[in-house]
C-alpha cells in the first residue's frame, strides 16, 4: 500500500500540473451521480495521510484512496499511457496535462461541506507528513483507540491515531526506536509513544521529495549510504547489531513485519537486560 510520503509526492506533482487550469475532459467510469464538470477550474490538490483530494472551483471534491493497487500518472497530450486504459478509474484533462488514476479501489465525488461527515475522514488523526502535526494529540488518540493488548506494530498503522504510516514505515520506525513490534501498547509508556510518532514524522517528511526511500544514513538514522534498515531484509544482518532480521505476519490483515530480535526488545526485556549487564 502506498504510504503517506508517496501520496504527498503524487499530490505535489498533480498540484503543479493541474491547479489553476480549466478542466477539458472528465472520465470516472465507475462513479454514478455527482461528478466534476468540464469547464470548472481545479483549485487545489491535497493529501491527507493516504487520501488524495482534487478540489474544483464549484465546491466539488474528487477523492481517491489507492490502497494496494492504485496509482496516479501524469501524461502530456498524446503521450502513451504506461498502464492499460481499461484500468483507468479517473481521467482529468487540462490543456497541457492528462492526469490518470489507475486501479484505485476508492474513487468518490462529494461536495466540500460533506467532507466533515465522510466516514473515513471523520476519524483521521493528524497527518505526520505535515511538520505542524500535533503529536500530543496523536498520543492521546493512541490511548483512546488502542486496547491495552494491541501490538504496537498494529497501532502505528491505525490512521485514527495518526495519518501516513504504512507497512514499510511501521517496521522502520520500530527499528529506529529499538522496540519489538509485538509489544502490547500497555507496555509502551508515553515518552516512548511520543518518540515513535516523532520518528515516524521525521522519516516520512525526509522522503517527501522523491528518489529512493531512505530511513537510514542520508535521510534517516545512523550513518551509511541510505536505504532501509529492516524492511525486505529478512535473514540479512541488522545494520546496528548484526543479528539476522526476522519477518512475521502481524495483525488481522497478516501484514509483513520486519524486525531485529537482537536489538528491538520489549521494555520489560530491555530492563532485565540492562540489569544483567551491570557489574
Amino acid at each position: 500500500m502506498p504510504e503517506g510520503d508517496t501520496i504527498h509526492r503524487a499530490a505535489a506533482a498533480l498540484r503543479a500540473a493541474l491547479v489553476g487550469h480549466r478542466v477539458e475532459r472528465v472520465e470516472l467510469p465507475r462513479v454514478r451521480g455527482l461528478q466534476p464538470q468540464v469547464g470548472t477550474t481545479i483549485e487545489a490538490v491535497d493529501a491527507h495521510g493516504k487520501h488524495l483530494e482534487v478540489r474544483f472551483d464549484d465546491g466539488v471534491v474528487l477523492h481517491t484512496h489507492l490502497r494496494l493497487s492504485g496509482s496516479w500518472h501524469l501524461y502530456r497530450p498524446g503521450e502513451r499511457w504506461r498502464k492499460r486504459p481499461d484500468t483507468a478509474r479517473v481521467v482529468l484533462e487540462t490543456e497541457g496535462w492528462s492526469a490518470v488514476c489507475f486501479s484505485a479501489p476508492v474513487v468518490e465525488v462529494y461536495r466540500l461541506p460533506d467532507r466533515r461527515r465522510h466516514p473515513g475522514f471523520g476519524s483521521l488523526g493528524p497527518d505526520l507528513c505535515q511538520p505542524t502535526a500535533d503529536l500530543v494529540e496523536c498520543v492521546d488518540r493512541m490511548a483512546r483507540f488502542a486496547d491495552e493488548d494491541d501490538e504496537i506494530g498494529e497501532v502505528l498503522l491505525d490512521q485514527r491515531v495518526a495519518c501516513g504510516v504504512g507497512n514499510v514505515y511501521k517496521s522502520e520506525v520500530l527499528w529506529a526506536c529499538r522496540l519489538d513490534p509485538f509489544t502490547p501498547v500497555a507496555e509502551v509508556d508515553e515518552p516512548k509513544r511520543l518518540e515513535l510518532l516523532e520518528t515516524a514524522g521525521r522519516l516520512l517528511r525526509a522522503n517527501l521529495h522523491g528518489g529512493v526511500r531512505s530511513t537510514v544514513g542520508r535521510t534517516g538514522v545512523g550513518s551509511g549510504a541510505g536505504g532501509l534498515a529492516v524492511y525486505h531484509r529478512a535473514r540479512k544482518p541488522c545494520l546496528r547489531c548484526g543479528t539476522p532480521i526476522e519477518m512475521a505476519r502481524q495483525g488481522e490483515h497478516a501484514r509483513m513485519t520486519y524486525w531485529c530480535p537482537g536489538c528491538q526488545l520489549r521494555p520489560a526485556r530491555r530492563a532485565v537486560s540492562a540489569r544483567a549487564q551491570r557489574p
